[in-house]
């Protein structure tokens, strides 16, 4: 079990090495000709819904910022807030910009003044397999992430929401797509490693389809319906954790 890990690694970083000078001239170009898109306007903290009070922070990068879609209330963010509002008083903050990796969001956290979070959801990654964070440091990152959560936050609540399928973006050409699927797929299984065993911290693997309708016009972020979808499945995680 352990040789056949080792081959595959071994596999990997050849392959990658090989491509490299492609992956690169393809990385370039997928930058230039990719729409641009706006995080969603609006407020970014607020209060919502009756009931016993409750807090939510929402953390990460362009998609917990909601690109994708023009405003927050359509966003993550917004749509999950108003999901927990149906039970409680929710009070919720949004903490997320485009171009996060998990290094920036350790320190967004460390920057942040200590305060009280029952429900987090953290949105990560996408960034970590573009900008070539390492293996150990990423494994590290979400570690310190999960930590800094339970303890200068306590919150009783964690959710990581792992890399999407990058392999299905095909506003991506191959094989950069190919192997920037492989790279998620990677960082997912060290994220798994990472939260096992810390009480009430779960990932959340999206159920979505990729078609046209969920994905914005860049072919990349969620539309509205993608994140009304995960704002769904995370409150239905919330509830099971």
């Amino acid at each position: 079990m352990k040789t056949a890990a080792n081959n595959s690694t071994v596999l990997y970083f050849t392959i990658t090495v090989l491509l490299m000078p492609l992956l690169l001239l393809q990385a370039i170009w997928v930058r230039l000709r990719t729409i641009k898109l706006p995080e969603a306007q609006g407020q970014r903290s607020g209060v919502c819904g009756q009931g016993e009070p409750l807090t939510l922070l929402v953390l990460g990068d362009s998609a917990a910022a909601g690109v994708g879609t023009n405003l927050q209330e359509d966003a993550l963010a917004g749509q999950l807030s108003a999901l927990l509002a149906i039970k409680n008083q929710t009070h919720w903050h949004l903490v997320a910009k485009t171009g996060l990796t998990s290094t920036d969001i350790v320190n967004e956290l460390q920057s942040l003044p200590a305060q009280k979070f029952d429900l987090v959801l953290v949105s990560v990654g996408v960034n970590d397999v573009s900008h070539f964070t390492h293996q150990a440091q990423w494994l590290n990152n979400i570690h310190t992430i999960v930590e800094l959560l339970k303890t200068k936050f306590g919150a009783e609540k964690v959710l990581l929401s792992s890399v999407p399928p990058m392999h299905l973006f095909t506003a991506i050409a191959q094989p950069l797509r190919w192997w920037l699927g492989l790279r998620a797929k990677k960082l997912n299984a060290l994220m798994t490693i990472a939260v096992a065993n810390i009480d009430k911290c779960s990932i959340l693997t999206v159920d979505l389809p990729f078609r046209p309708e969920y994905l914005a016009k860049d072919g990349v972020h969620p539309s509205k319906l993608a994140y009304k979808v995960w704002a769904e499945q995370a409150a239905a995680k919330f509830d099971s954790v």
